[in-house]
């Protein structure tokens, strides 16, 4: 029996005056001895003071039992046990004297505990069970009065007060103690992780500028001043599958700095030289500084770690952990770190992990790096990752089962060249004022070559590149060296020769040719490796095997003394560890390989490595350097492997060989038959790897149709127009707008859907502008595209793909022109469909389920509607009523239960199209369906 229900029998007005005469009133005063106060000194039964005697509280105990069973209700136990009962309760209630408490801890101790502990101090009992749960019950009773009297003591406030502020000094005391003995991990977290981000900071935010060392000038320049924004491109495959699902991408082209706003684990590609690296940069600084701007807001409170994989795979063994990641990287602060700080920060979502150089792994490794970047995913959700890559690594969609997004880094358009090369120089005239006037005209020569020159247009492609010529052009007072192979060529005379005398370093000359050997003989042990990175052990080593030959180096001394010359002389190698190796870049360790290559005559090494990347540029450099023989030698080796992958670098070789033999030159052409027009997925990827090249490859519209006429022909000009989009330079612009008045509307369709690759008005002028539109939507993926279209006359069929404004739509749509609408994307209101009057079809995908489409209602000429059954679904719930609809397209139709509300929403359906998407193991109920639109036409794709 609880006290409450002993409380419906025993009111206060009785228990409260008994429960009083047990305790006794002290006078006014805060109470404050030195003890606490035992319980004894505040009952009426015991002490000098005490009025009450045990017979006394006797009897008490027998006036509260006599009261409970003379209330109304059940008797509570039966009637023979009252005076064992009595005597329980007298002798519980006299425990009160025996209890070594205050008051105070007597109320925070609270009725229920107080009973209890009663209970333990007094004699034990022998009762029944009803007699036990009523003595219980009665005694929490009056527990809760002895309690309330206790907080009405005059006393009680203060003593309360004074131990409170006793507990809680005592408490702050020990705490302070315990802090001081053992700082929390958070504070020991926070205090480190402004040492790390500082530390990334400085090492990650000087970037080396090619050549701008030449004359008096740092080597490293800061970042902000040196990054040059570029844009990154999903793959033609995940686009198209963004159009059916927007779960991988907002948009096909973006800034790259952007990739991780809308997935959190990007694979980006890119060519060598194309920027990967200086992102990463850019991304662990913008993250490190903790105040990003508008590009890069997204990456505040992220923790970011840099993790070169050339230097995690440095000696063969197992990949870190994420409390080895600092040791890894050779971190200044690694071992510092307090303990478990790298799991929480990725345990809490807050690390960006930076992945560089995929490609850099050797490809017997790559699957292991592949199960431990999953098994990294999969242990640490909701981190941010990106992991960069040359393009032909690893297969397409390497890592889609980590959930990995896939991007591609664009080429520089013509807008980029130039802010490069103004950046270039201006960071170039930093702390070189006497030479402004000097690099201000090489640079207005510069602008002018690159767009005067084709050739020179071609090589500007990546900020490598852009910033060898810049170098170049002002090492060579405004004269360039024209093709790739000049231009690295005369790039390691600069370093090897001029670097010296340009900065005024005094030693030992030597000679260009003595060092190119040396460096070679590098170069092709780190390919044949497979590796980017040696130990300088190993590098001792092979130079030791030189020396001999090399007379002029070897007046140097030993071999660690001629490295040491080579790292601080030459500008081609780093040590990026104390004991590590590596050149610059990548592209150098590629060009002196294919010297290497040539010297050796090992031509066998080409066929073995055909479908190996990393050969790739090795390759392509040593058919640039080689004799004719050479070339013949390299090419059939290549030609005789047999793979499609093989006769396509051969392809891209032919740029390189400014001599060939014409036998050669017939076989290669023949096997590119087979290839060109490409008649699959597969060879529009392996041609367009080719790069810009490749359209000289290509045929044009009138050939397509000649040799393939109809339908076929048409498959092969949609696929030669994804080749040519797919090498996205401008260069393919000429080549694209030949297909503008091709007659099948794929064609033309695969036209408006790459507009988002190129330059948005010069793609407009050339391609857009000449569509013919009567049977074909136009794709707009932003405003800037809108705005274009709207200078175009505007069109009648628009899709819009991405997020929209609209004030964007009001501004850039013609309300007297557009018939066809097709949403895949959002809108911030859609109430907007309303101004477009002569709508007859409206598609909308991609938008949330909750959107209202009313004003739908206001459209007098809609008559085709396509949707997702739950959209349909919520404006049918909502009360729409369209009558005027003869088409109803729904797509994702789940069940028959979405489509129970729709023929009230859409009374005069004539044809109704439905689309299972996601659930192709469900089975629509055909007969329901008939039931739900008995007029209409219906059309189930499962």
């Amino acid at each position: 029996m609880e006290p409450a229900v002993i409380g419906t029998r025993l009111a206060s007005s009785v228990v409260a005056p008994l429960v009083k005469k047990l305790l006794v009133r002290d006078g006014p005063g805060a109470g404050l001895v030195d003890r606490p106060v035992r319980l004894s000194a505040l009952v009426s039964f015991r002490g000098e003071k005490r009025t009450l005697n045990d017979q006394d509280v006797g009897v008490l105990a027998a006036r509260l039992v006599r009261e409970a069973l003379e209330s109304p209700g059940e008797v509570p136990f039966p009637p023979d046990e009252e005076t064992a009962v009595v005597d329980a309760l007298a002798a519980t209630l006299l425990a009160l004297g025996e209890l070594d408490m205050d008051d105070v801890q007597a109320v925070r101790l609270g009725h229920r505990e107080l009973a209890r502990e009663l209970h333990r101090r007094a004699p034990a009992r022998n009762l029944s069970a009803d007699a036990s749960l009523f003595l219980d019950s009665l005694t929490q009773w009056a527990c809760l009065h002895v309690i309330d009297f206790f907080t009405k003591r005059s006393t009680f406030v203060a003593r309360s007060l004074v131990e409170q502020s006793r507990d809680h000094a005592e408490l702050i005391a020990k705490m302070d103690e315990l802090i001081t003995r053992n700082p929390r991990p958070d504070t020991r977290d926070a205090a480190f992780e402004r040492r790390f981000l500082s530390h990334v900071t400085k090492k990650h935010g000087r970037l080396q500028i090619y050549g701008i060392d030449l004359v008096n000038s740092p080597g490293k320049w800061p970042l902000d001043v040196a990054y040059l924004r570029l844009e990154a491109t999903s793959p033609v495959d995940a686009y198209e599958n963004f159009l059916r699902r927007r779960d991988r991408f907002r948009h096909g082209r973006r800034p790259a700095d952007e990739a991780l706003v809308d997935h959190d684990r990007i694979l980006l590609r890119g060519e060598a030289g194309s920027g990967k690296t200086t992102l990463i940069q850019w991304l662990a600084v913008s993250a490190a500084r903790q105040d990003p701007d508008d590009g890069t807001a997204y990456l505040a409170g992220l923790i970011p770690f840099v993790l070169p994989l050339r230097s995690l795979t440095r000696h063969g063994g197992h990949l870190p952990a994420p409390k080895d990641f600092l040791a890894a990287v050779g971190a200044p602060l690694a071992g510092e770190e307090p303990s478990g700080w790298q799991s929480r920060v990725l345990t809490a979502g807050r690390g960006l992990l930076l992945i560089d150089g995929l490609d850099e792994v050797p490809e017997s490794e790559r699957e292991h790096t592949r199960t431990w970047l999953g098994d990294l995913v999969e242990a640490y959700p909701g981190n941010r990752w990106l992991v960069t890559s040359r393009p032909s690594a690893v297969a397409e969609e390497w890592l889609a089962d980590e959930d990995f997004a896939e991007l591609r880094l664009s080429p520089m358009r013509s807008a980029d060249v130039q802010s490069f090369v103004e950046r270039w120089h201006t960071a170039a005239r930093t702390g070189v004022s006497e030479e402004d006037e000097a690099l201000a005209s090489y640079e207005a020569q510069l602008l002018h070559a690159i767009r005067g020159k084709p050739d020179l247009r071609r090589l500007a492609t990546n900020p490598l590149m852009c910033g060898l010529i810049c170098a170049l052009h002002r090492d060579r007072h405004g004269f360039l060296p024209i093709g790739r192979k000049e231009l690295y060529q005369a790039a390691l005379t600069m370093l090897l020769t001029r670097r010296d005398r340009e900065r005024g370093v005094t030693g030992p000359e030597l000679r260009e040719e003595p060092q190119l050997q040396l460096l070679q003989r590098l170069a092709y042990w780190l390919i044949k490796d497979g590796r980017t990175e040696m130990s300088r052990d190993r590098a001792c080593t092979e130079i030791g095997r030189a020396l001999p030959a090399l007379p002029e180096m070897a007046a140097l001394g030993a071999p660690e003394t001629v490295l040491a010359h080579l790292l601080n002389r030459s500008g081609l190698l780093r040590a990026p560890a104390p004991e590590t190796i590596d050149f610059c870049h990548r592209t150098f360790q590629d060009f002196l390989g294919a010297r290497a290559l040539l010297d050796e005559g090992t031509f066998g090494m080409v066929r073995k490595h055909a479908a190996d990347d990393q050969w790739e540029d090795v390759i392509r450099m040593a058919v640039a350097q080689g004799r004719p023989r050479e070339r013949a030698d390299i090419l059939r080796e290549l030609l005789g492997g047999g793979s499609a992958r093989a006769v396509v670098l051969a392809a891209s070789c032919l740029e390189q060989a400014t001599e060939l033999d014409p036998v050669v030159r017939a076989e290669l052409e023949r096997d590119l038959s087979a290839l060109v027009p490409p008649r699959t997925p597969e060879a529009v990827s392996e041609l367009s790897s080719v790069g810009p090249l490749a359209l000289d490859l290509l045929p044009g519209p009138d050939d397509l149709s000649g040799a393939w006429p109809g339908a076929e022909g048409d498959e092969y000009a949609q696929l030669c127009v994804r080749t040519a989009a797919l090498i996205g330079t401008d260069a393919a612009i000429p080549y694209l707008a030949r297909f503008a008045r091709h007659p099948s509307e794929r064609v033309r369709g695969q036209l408006a859907l790459f507009w988002h690759r190129f330059a948005i008005e010069t793609y407009g002028v050339e391609v857009i502008s000449h569509i013919p539109y009567d049977d074909l939507y136009l794709i707009a993926h932003s405003v800037a595209e809108l705005r274009a279209l709207r200078e175009l006359g505007g069109r009648p069929w628009i899709r819009l793909v991405g997020d929209f404004t609209a004030a964007s739509l009001l501004a850039c749509l013609d309300p007297g022109r557009l018939t066809r609408l097709d949403l895949r994307g959002t809108v911030d209101d859609m109430s907007v469909l309303g101004r477009f009057p002569l709508l007859e079809v409206v598609s909308i995908s991609e938008c949330p389920r909750g959107v209202p489409l009313a004003s739908l209602r206001e459209l007098p000429e809609l008559r085709h509607l396509r949707l997702s059954a739950r959209h349909a679904f919520h404006a049918a719930q909502s009360g729409l009523c369209l009558p005027r609809v003869r088409s109803l397209h729904l797509h994702d139709t789940e069940s028959e239960a979405v489509l129970e509300p729709l023929p009230q929403a859409f009374p005069s359906v004539e044809a109704l199209y439905l689309f299972t998407g996601p659930w192709p193991g469900h089975r629509l109920d055909s007969a329901r369906l008939r039931s739900l639109f008995p007029h209409a036409t219906i059309d189930i794709d499962e």
